[in-house]
């Protein structure tokens, strides 16, 4: 292991960083399991989740959707940023608010009768989530083609 700055690396047998150390992985993936695991909870069953968690009231299941989408997305990013030897962290973060926002968009699919204006807002978002995931992809290929 090295320390460069206030940075702790990994070291390869050259010497060359291949990765986070061990416990900021762990704690990286522990993230990640919290907040995917609340995140698909609140997306899923948003009502168990305002009983259980979010009790704050009115319950409004449409930013219970919310929170679970941009929890999914959060997760997202630190299960991919975790493995920086194998994913760019801009590809990592991305494609992680990329899956994140398409998330967003079914939360408004299934909502469309509870408010907002669907005739712009699923298009407008779509459009939004398409670019974030094809720009994380092309960050992904083109780190990739350099290793």
């Amino acid at each position: 292991m090295s320390i460069e700055g206030s940075t702790t690396t990994t070291t390869g047998p050259e010497g060359a960083a291949v990765g986070p150390a061990r416990w900021i992985r762990v704690v990286t993936l522990l993230g990640a399991s919290a907040f995917l695991l609340f995140g698909l909870w609140a997306f899923f069953a948003p009502q168990s989740f305002f009983d259980q968690i979010a009790t704050f009231e009115p319950y409004n299941p449409h930013l219970i959707h919310d929170l679970g989408a941009f929890q999914i997305g959060i997760g997202l990013v630190l299960l991919l940023a975790a493995y920086p030897e194998r994913i760019d962290g801009l590809a990592a973060a991305l494609l992680g608010a990329g899956a994140g926002a398409v998330v967003h968009v079914i939360g408004h699919v299934i909502d469309v009768d509870l408010g907002g204006k669907p005739s712009s807002d699923i298009p407008t978002l779509s459009i939004i989530a398409l670019l974030v995931i094809v720009a994380g992809y092309g960050r992904l290929r083109e780190t990739t083609l350099r290793r």
